[in-house]
């Protein structure tokens, strides 16, 4: 925890020193970010030289690039075009190069996983990683030498804000998604994020490692927030439990965990679960019970429903509520179904045919 500690304290004071401000496209560097510097004239260099500028270079943690025969020099928040001109400027005023002859260039190899705080109205808010590589990818090692097969300018599309929102779990209904805002050092940017959900052009912010997002929390759910979308989940787990009689053929031993699209409300999970339909007579009067349980508080709320209310009313936000993530639904048995399955337990009991098997398995 000090470690991290210390890390953001080093990217505040980068932050403040460099003076850099929130870019609207270009992404800025972090640690573990690699960036390829090139100059021609290495190649006018004695084939013994120590001396040879142009390789791959990675972003330490600290936020500084570790160039040879140099103080390390500053990276963290800044974009490739800046480090590029700090670093001709480095190397004219140790005297390695003249301003006139200089030739320099830095672009990016490839943009590494960075580890960013989410709070306030998301699903899983804590710190999450974004840009994250699968196994199958493989990074490009630092060379020291000059690199000709290596391709640069990596694309990098979940090292912005949408990205961090969404591996936070994405929006809950009461986010005010128009306010969100984004903290960098001292620094703070408020940004509309609503243009994602109505097609308009947005400022997708990048981010950089130690950065903080906080979703503010409204006095009310919004509908429109309740569907799939960039800044909200594409599905959510419900389980599911239905013991009714005849057991429901889609839900295996009485119970099972089901993927439902975001959106989706409490009469759906009660179809899939098999506790609607069958015989009028007796089912009609079957209830569902909704358990929502909030992943902060641990508060657990219960509502329950006749079922052939709750599909007659289906488009009542109060009686058809959305499904959330990890929401539990419950079928009961109707008080008709329950007598009947009384009273055929009682006639078994009674009948010649059970006696007679009864005492037969004794023997």
């Amino acid at each position: 925890m000090h470690v991290q500690q210390a890390v953001l304290s080093i990217f505040t004071a980068f932050a403040i020193a460099t003076g850099f401000a929130f870019p609207v496209s270009a992404l800025p560097l972090s640690p573990g970010d690699r960036v390829r510097v090139l100059t021609p004239m290495d190649d006018e260099l004695p084939t013994d030289s120590r001396f040879r500028l142009s390789g791959v270079y990675e972003v330490n943690l600290d936020g500084t690039l570790q160039i040879p025969f140099l103080e390390p020099q500053p990276a963290i928040g800044l974009e490739a075009s800046e480090v590029q001109k700090k670093l001709a400027e480095a190397l004219v005023n140790k005297g390695f190069f003249r301003q006139e002859t200089l030739e320099l260039s830095v672009s990016v190899v490839s943009w590494a996983p960075v580890q960013v705080t989410v709070m306030g109205e998301t699903f899983r808010p804590g710190r999450v990683l974004v840009n994250a590589t699968t196994g199958s990818e493989q990074r490009e090692e630092p060379r020291s030498s000059l690199a000709t097969d290596v391709v640069s300018g990596s694309y990098a599309p979940d090292r912005y804000l949408s990205a961090a929102i969404r591996n936070a779990g994405g929006l809950k209904p009461a986010a005010d998604l128009q306010h969100i805002r984004l903290v960098r050092g001292k620094q703070e940017k408020t940004v509309d994020l609503s243009g994602i959900l109505t097609g308009k052009a947005v400022p997708d912010l990048p981010l950089i490692a130690g950065d903080q997002v906080i979703v503010p929390t409204l006095s009310y759910s919004q509908n429109a927030l309740v569907r799939p979308s960039q800044l909200t989940p594409a599905e959510i787990p419900v389980f599911l439990a239905n013991q009714t009689v005849p057991n429901a053929p889609n839900i295996s031993k009485g119970g099972q965990v089901v993927m439902f699209a975001y959106g989706s409300r409490l009469s759906q999970a009660t179809i899939v679960a098999g506790c609607a339909g069958g015989t009028q007579r007796t089912n009609a009067r079957r209830r569902v019970v909704l358990v929502q349980t909030d992943q902060l508080t641990g508060k657990t709320t219960v509502l329950e429903r006749p079922v052939e209310r709750l599909l007659k009313r289906s488009d009542d936000d109060t009686e058809n509520p959305f499904l959330m993530p990890q929401d539990g639904v419950v079928c009961y048995d109707s008080t008709v179904t329950n007598l009947a399955s009384i009273f055929r337990f009682i006639t078994d009991i009674a009948s010649p045919f059970f006696l007679i098997h009864r005492l037969f398995r004794d023997e």
